[in-house]
């Protein structure tokens, strides 16, 4: 199986650049093919390689059926003093994401707090790489989209809801880790059952039903049935909220509207909605950051159950993997390699450097 063999690393900065390169040849200006690439990379240095580099081949084959503009740019639309709206006009919806929260941050800057409502858009990736966007700038966030039909609404066995992730974060503590969370109301991401197809590897039997409704462990299978809520009726209710925030509110695909990223029939009509938020609006910063530092200290130093050796702050292990990854590069499959290659052909440019870690 392609999932086996030994993984070939990638420098990240390499990646970057390939990404970049790529899209360029594709007619994404500079300044959103640097946006695009960066929230990929992260991604595949997190761990979360479900929403990596290996995104760009349907991204590109949606460019190539018309059903997304990779030459328009978001427009931002002032509401209020701390409500905006971005129309994404189609395009990546990295752009348009990107605009977003740094209209929210500038706004919550000023006022304390910033919302911003995204229509039109597209795919974003990994949420993480969005509530980073704003840690990095010392506000807390929350990241909220919809996305395509995979879930079943508890009860139910069609596809109706997406697998819309849910993020937030806030700054850590001068000795803390910053609080990430980024989690899909499903048992797993369906981009991981996209890479497990990829790879050529089994899924868990407890993630997905196949098209009799039946627990499977073929991706494939997974893929023409439904993905399962986690937690039942919450992970259900979970997934109609990202769809009123995200969909209902912005104007954007709602209630199994929304196209996926796989789906070259129509354009995507995914709707974000993005908030930042000011941390020392109650307390000083300095109190806030001591705060997060204790609450930090509490979770990770809090007694262990029976067989765990660590435990990990929301985001901390995927922080941890990126330090690691940053340092001895980012690990691929060769057909995962060999698809990327196969993206530069067509377009006339160099494939992904493989030496250089």
């Amino acid at each position: 199986m392609a999932g086996t063999a030994d993984p070939i690393r990638i420098n990240h900065a390499d990646a970057q650049e390939f990404v970049e390169t790529i899209l360029r040849a594709a007619g994404v200006s500079d300044k959103n093919s640097t946006i695009v690439a960066r929230g990929l990379v992260q991604a595949d240095l997190r761990g979360v390689e479900s929403h990596g580099i290996n995104r760009i081949s349907s991204y590109l084959a949606r460019v190539r059926n018309g059903v997304l503009d990779p030459k328009t740019e978001p427009t931002l639309i002032q509401i209020t003093p701390v409500v905006a709206q971005v129309d994404g006009h189609n395009g990546f919806g990295f752009p348009a994401a990107y605009l977003g929260m740094a209209t929210a941050i500038a706004m919550a800057q000023t006022f304390g707090i910033g919302m911003v409502s995204v229509k039109h858009s597209n795919h974003f990736g990994m949420s993480a790489w969005i509530v980073g966007q704003a840690a990095d700038a010392g506000m807390m966030s929350l990241v909220f989209t919809n996305s395509s039909p995979a879930l079943p609404v508890w009860g139910g066995r069609s596809q109706l809801m997406g697998v819309s992730p849910i993020a937030c974060g806030a700054p850590g503590g001068e000795t803390s880790r910053p609080f990430i969370l980024d989690m899909a109301p499903s048992v797993a991401a369906r981009g991981k059952i996209y890479k497990a197809l990829r790879r050529g590897e089994k899924i868990p039997g407890d993630w997905a039903l196949d098209a009799d409704g039946k627990p499977t462990d073929d991706p494939a299978e997974a893929l023409k049935g439904v993905m399962l809520p986690m937690g039942g009726p919450k992970g259900s209710a979970l997934a109609i909220m990202m769809d009123v925030f995200s969909g209902v509110l912005s104007g954007s695909a709602f209630a199994g509207g929304v196209t996926g990223p796989y789906d070259m029939s129509k354009p995507g009509d995914v709707g974000h909605f993005l908030v930042a938020i000011k941390p020392d609006l109650f307390v000083s910063l300095d109190e806030f950051r001591e705060r997060m530092g204790v609450l930090y200290k509490r979770v990770v130093e809090s007694d262990k159950m029976d067989g765990v050796e660590r435990i990990y702050f929301p985001g901390e292990i995927e922080q941890l993997t990126e330090e690691q990854r940053l340092r001895d590069g980012i690990p691929y499959v060769q057909d995962e390699i060999d698809a990327l290659n196969a993206e530069a052909e067509k377009l006339g440019v160099p494939g992904i450097r493989v030496a250089g870690v």
